[in-house]
C-alpha cells in the first residue's frame, strides 16, 4: 500500500490535518502571532509549533480547538548544552505545549559522537515522556552530507523512540558558490530515506519549503506523517479547490 493511501480520500481537512503551521520567524510580533492563532482557529490543523516564549500564547488563543501547541528546542542550530535543552523542553510543556521539536547537536553528529548524539535527544525525549508529550528530532540535513550521518540519525532515533523525526528548520542557511547563504529544507530524497530507515512506529516530517497542496501531496507519496510549512491557509484552499472539503 502507498504511503499516501492512508490519508485517502483527500479532502482540504484532511490535508490540513497533516500539517504543523510554523510561527517562527524572528521578526514576528505578538501581534503577528495573535493574527495567525485566531486566523487558525477553525481549521483543523494538527498543531501549531510556535516560537518558546510564545507557547501559553497560543495556549490560551487556541483554547476550545484541537489543535496542539508545538514549540522548538536548541533552535536553530543544536547547539545548547542537553541539559539546557531538556531545561527548554521542562518550560515549553509547563507552559502547555504537546509537543516540542528538537534539533539535533549537527556538529556532534558530523564528528561521529554518536554516543553525545544520542544522550541529547534522550534528555529532551525523557522530558516529553513525563509530560505525555510528542518529540520531533530535527536533523537539520542542509548541514549534512552525503546519506550515511542522516541513516545513523535514523537508527539513534528509532532506537530510542522518537515520535517523528524531522528534515529541517527552515532556518539552515548555508554558503553558496556565488557567496549568497540560502536554504534548501525538505527534499524528496530525505523524505524517502527517513521512511525507509525508520520503523513506522516513528514519523517523518519534512519541513522547510514546503509550500504548495503538491509539495505536500509529494511527501505524503513519499512516506511523510506530518508536515512543517508556513501556508497552511494557502495550501487549504489550493485543496478545496481540487478535492473539497
Amino acid at each position: 500500500m502507498s504511503p499516501s493511501a492512508l490519508f485517502r480520500p483527500f479532502s482540504a481537512d484532511a490535508i490540513v490535518g497533516l500539517c504543523d503551521h510554523a510561527l517562527l520567524h524572528p521578526n514576528l510580533t505578538d501581534a503577528d502571532l495573535q493574527a495567525q492563532l485566531q486566523a487558525l482557529r477553525p481549521y483543523p490543523v494538527a498543531s501549531v509549533c510556535i516560537k518558546p516564549y510564545a507557547v501559553a500564547m497560543a495556549v490560551e488563543a487556541l483554547a476550545g480547538t484541537a489543535i496542539g501547541v508545538g514549540t522548538v528546542i536548541g533552535f536553530p542550530h543544536g547547539s545548547p548544552k542537553s541539559a539546557v535543552k531538556a531545561a527548554e523542553a521542562e518550560a515549553a510543556f509547563g507552559d502547555g505545549a504537546r509537543e516540542v521539536d528538537m534539533v539535533i547537536n549537527v556538529g556532534k553528529a558530523l564528528s561521529g559522537d554518536w554516543a553525545f548524539v544520542r544522550e541529547d535527544i534522550a534528555a529532551v525525549l525523557a522530558v516529553a515522556r513525563g509530560h505525555g508529550g510528542l518529540i520531533k528530532v530535527i536533523f537539520e540535513t542542509d548541514f549534512l552530507p552525503g546519506d550515511a550521518v542522516k541513516i545513523r540519525l535514523c537508527e539513534i532515533c528509532s532506537d530510542l523512540g522518537a515520535d517523528y523525526v524531522k528534515t529541517s528548520t527552515g532556518f539552515g542557511y548555508v554558503k553558496q558558490p556565488n557567496g549568497q547563504f540560502a536554504t534548501t529544507g525538505a527534499t524528496g530524497h530525505d523524505v524517502e530515506l527517513m521512511r525507509r530507515h525508520c520503523p513506522s512506529s516513528v514519523g517523518v516530517k519534512p519541513s522547510g519549503g514546503v509550500r504548495t497542496l503538491d509539495d505536500v501531496l509529494r511527501y505524503v507519496e513519499l512516506g511523510a506523517t506530518r508536515i512543517g510549512t508556513t501556508a497552511t491557509l494557502a495550501i487549504h484552499r489550493e485543496a478545496l479547490e481540487r478535492f473539497g472539503r
